[in-house]
């Protein structure tokens, strides 16, 4: 997760055909990167497991879907997104989904 111009810069692992939806924990990938962790129920075709994983954020967070944007990683696990607004909120809501402080 990075501060980025427009909001923030979030580093996700997402996990399709879970049992249920949800978001917490992080991991390190392979390449060192700290990613947040995020399950949701739908299958991975068509862009289904992202529309679920903007849709899970917003309503969990209470963001705006509009304000979540991947900007990488939409036929990947390993996405990346740009959550726009005040930086200092979202990095406080992501870290409360992390346990981190």
């Amino acid at each position: 997760m990075l501060p980025d111009g427009k909001g923030v810069r979030l580093y996700l692992r997402l996990t399709p055909k879970a049992s249920r939806n949800g978001i917490g924990g992080s991991q390190q990938d392979a390449d060192g990167q700290n990613r947040l962790k995020a399950t949701v129920t739908t299958v991975p075709e068509n862009g289904k497991a992202n529309d679920a994983l903007v849709k899970l954020l917003a309503k969990t967070a209470k963001w705006p879907k509009s304000a979540i944007a991947i900007v990488s990683g939409q036929t990947d696990r390993n996405k990346v997104l740009v959550i726009s607004g005040d930086a200092q909120q979202i990095v406080a809501q992501i870290n409360q989904w992390t346990g981190e402080d």
